[in-house]
């Protein structure tokens, strides 16, 4: 929490008390004052807490005391961001440096093989996420940088995402807000997609068994560029870069429903209005329809209505009418989820 920010807080804090002191500390700013008529510590408390990492609340001395405990940086980004970041690039590095058949375990310097997945990787997952982050800041909603997530899995993360800690309150903001991600990820997502193919093998289709990924649209126009005579009895051995760029357009698809707080389902609520329950439903039912084929949509649709719970928060324009540039914004969406939706993401 840099100055301005703690100047900010203190401002928004006299709509609700009385100041009489503030004490600032290492790690925490003290504020001491009284609440006036008709506020209580809770109702503060529910306004304040979604914009500071950690507030407390107590009263002494005849005084009510609010407590707000800074964010720890290193380099002036938030300690807890950086070292997510950091477990996140040692995962993804590992994952792709397996992928490529090395054994960091046994020799550490064959980490160095997984350089070109994770850095494409983490490059869609970044840009995606300031994506979110800029157009928020851009709309005076409160944002914290990209959380990224490390973990145990083939491809080496979770992914990554940002948490606004004030509410939207604009159909404009909220559509941007939404779309900014896929937009600038997808943008990334393209040409890496081609450098990927243009970099793969081609080997002939064996009976092996393993896995298999599913196409888009776009990997199929991709690589009919890349490959315009590619023999039915052949298959493409995707090279990391391409692999990274496949599950980029995956989350930025997925990420698309428009369901709940997803980035579609932002868009689909600025614009659909009154239409949106239907529509959340009705992808809902449509991804467990898809499960039938791939059990994968389970999984997703499972997560996404335990952690949704397809509701959306409320604007204060939802009833106006749409404008051309809103418009714009909700095609342009459409598009890329068309272009890469995968009916069924892997096959096995």
């Amino acid at each position: 929490m840099n100055d301005t920010d703690k100047q900010q807080l203190l401002i928004l804090l006299t709509n609700w008390m009385q100041v009489s002191d503030v004490l600032e500390k290492r790690d925490k700013l003290i504020v001491r004052g009284y609440l006036l008529p008709g506020e209580t510590a809770e109702s503060v408390h529910f306004r304040i807490k979604p914009l500071v990492p950690r507030l407390r609340y107590h009263h002494s001395g005849g005084k009510d005391i609010f407590i707000v405990y800074f964010q720890k940086t290193l380099f002036g980004i938030p300690r807890v961001n950086l070292l997510l970041f950091i477990a996140t690039v040692f995962t993804t590095l590992l994952a792709g440096a397996l992928m490529e058949g090395g054994n960091p375990l046994n020799n550490p310097a064959e980490i160095s093989r997984g350089i070109p997945f994770s850095l494409t990787l983490l490059l869609i997952l970044g840009v995606h996420e300031t994506g979110h982050f800029l157009t928020a800041r851009k709309h005076h909603v409160d944002a914290t940088l990209p959380y990224f997530l490390p973990a145990p899995t083939i491809i080496g993360t979770f992914g990554a995402f940002i948490k606004m800690r004030s509410p939207v309150r604009r159909r404009r903001a909220l559509v941007e807000i939404g779309a900014a991600g896929p937009i600038a990820g997808f943008l990334v997502a393209v040409p890496a997609l081609f450098i990927g193919l243009s970099l793969s093998s081609v080997a002939p289709v064996t009976d092996q068994a393993g896995v298999q990924l599913g196409e888009s649209i776009l990997m199929k126009i991709a690589t009919a560029i890349i490959y315009p005579e590619l023999p039915e009895n052949a298959d493409i051995m995707l090279h990391p870069v391409g692999f990274a760029a496949w599950i980029g357009m995956l989350v930025t698809m997925l990420n698309l429903l428009p369901i709940g707080q997803l980035d579609g389902g932002h868009i689909a609520y600025a614009l659909l209005g009154k239409w949106y329950k239907k529509i959340a439903w009705g992808a809902l039912g449509a991804i467990l329809v898809l499960s039938l084929f791939s059990a994968n949509w389970l999984i997703w649709a499972l997560l996404v209505y335990f952690l949704t719970r397809m509701k959306h928060p409320p604007i204060m324009d939802e009833h106006a009418p749409i404008n051309r540039h809103e418009k714009l914004i909700g095609i342009t969406a459409g598009i890329i989820f068309i272009l890469t939706f995968i009916p069924v993401p892997f096959k096995f």
